[in-house]
């Protein structure tokens, strides 16, 4: 059997992975869908991160990022050759945005690789943390062959570069085979703010707020999660929202 890697999304899906399914982890310890991701080199790219996360995050140091996260993303280069690499990623923002740098990251190595994608088959707002041992076990023995690495991976450059309409494009172009690429990046450029309006998050937390009649925390992001799960927002990328509107 060839070699298999698995590069999850998080560590709640490590702490829950089946023992049955072998191979070596990786963890994407980002959340890339929230703020500075400048740098036209990886090395410029991850000081902007770490000065970002350590600067906005608690509890997070410049060290931290490169001990836990960057640490995590050189594994990727390490990688063998003829490796099977299963990319367990979901479909909201968060997600997809983690994804896609992941997918840019294997697209630059030489090694002949064969890389699939699981992800559950309904979006729903827990998403792998809703799914029990068999249910991702099955996931993985029905895992997809990603035959347009390529095309996945120009989806971070242009969000990197924040040319969100080129994004909608190449978007467009992947519909057919991954449809849920487009439903991730529609609600990224809706939640760009414009001179006119705030972005759709924003504008979700102010009707939550009035119709709950609260501006509790724990109400709001419930509420919020669950009207606008394609999001995929923590508790950090909410209660930052929430400052920025008051």
């Amino acid at each position: 059997m060839r070699k298999q890697y698995h590069i999850l999304n998080g560590d709640a899906l490590k702490e829950r992975f089946p023992s049955i399914i072998r191979g070596d982890i990786v963890v994407a310890r980002e959340c890339l869908v929230d703020g500075d991701v400048t740098g036209n080199t990886l090395e410029k790219f991850f000081h902007s991160r770490a000065l970002f996360l350590s600067e906005n995050y608690k509890g997070c140091t410049v060290e931290d990022y490169y001990n836990t996260t960057v640490s995590e993303f050189q594994k990727i280069h390490r990688i063998p050759d003829a490796t099977d690499i299963n990319l367990w990623f979901e479909d909201d923002l968060f997600c997809q945005v983690n994804f896609w740098f992941t997918c840019y990251l294997l697209s630059q190595s030489k090694n002949q690789n064969s890389v699939f994608l699981i992800r559950p088959e309904i979006h729903k707002e827990y998403g792998f943390g809703g799914l029990d041992e068999l249910e991702l076990v099955s996931l993985y023995k029905h895992r997809v062959l990603l035959t347009e690495l390529d095309k996945l991976a120009s989806l971070w450059k242009l969000y990197q570069k924040g040319d969100t309409e080129q994004l909608l494009r190449n978007a467009k172009g992947l519909a057919s085979k991954f449809p849920f690429v487009i439903l991730a990046v529609q609600a990224h450029a809706e939640r760009l703010p414009s001179n006119k309006d705030l972005g759709r998050p924003s504008k979700s937390l102010i009707q939550i707020m009035k119709e709950l009649n609260t501006e509790e925390f724990a109400p709001i992001f419930r509420a919020f999660c669950k009207r606008e799960s394609i999001y995929g927002f923590g508790d950090a990328q909410v209660k930052r929202l929430l400052v920025e509107i008051k």
